[in-house]
């Protein structure tokens, strides 16, 4: 049991510096680049991780760790889009682009430019009714022609 706890502590130590030295960031490494410090602690399997561990890094103070640039400025949960005070205002900024852009200018050849929603609908309706009408009644006349010949009643 004790020849198997020779080998396996230093590998344990080993693979928990060599992840500790992948995990940290570039600006947190000491005196030397991070891919030597990986070397170093791949090739010197017992000496290698215990230099990284007391001289490889920053340490953090007592109060814990102050995020790296990289996570400044961003949220570290997930927010919902109507929580989001960017995404609502994307949102505010396209809704008053659109207005601008459709101010007081009703088009020409939409007859239902300035009516209330319902309106819009109810015109719409009335004009897919009338499509309707105009296309059951195109069929009706093309098979009335093509039919004359047949005796149904």
């Amino acid at each position: 049991m004790l020849r198997a706890l020779m080998y396996l502590l230093p590998l344990a130590l080993t693979i928990y510096a060599f992840i500790d030295c992948l995990n940290t960031p570039e600006d947190e490494v000491k005196h030397l680049p991070k891919v030597a410090w990986v070397f170093i602690i791949l090739l010197f399997w017992i000496v290698g991780p215990i230099v990284w561990l007391a001289a490889g890094r920053k340490r953090a103070s007592s109060g814990g760790r102050a995020p790296s640039e990289w996570h400044r400025g961003r949220r570290s949960t997930w927010v919902a889009p109507d929580d989001n005070p960017d995404f609502l205002k994307s949102l505010k900024d396209e809704k008053t682009d659109a207005g601008k852009s459709d101010a007081g200018k009703p088009e020409a050849g939409k007859p239902e430019a300035g009516k209330s929603d319902a309106a819009k609908d109810e015109s719409a309706l009335k004009d897919w009714e009338a499509d309707l009408r105009r296309r059951e009644e195109e069929i009706e006349r093309r098979e009335g022609g093509a039919g004359s010949g047949d005796a149904s009643s």
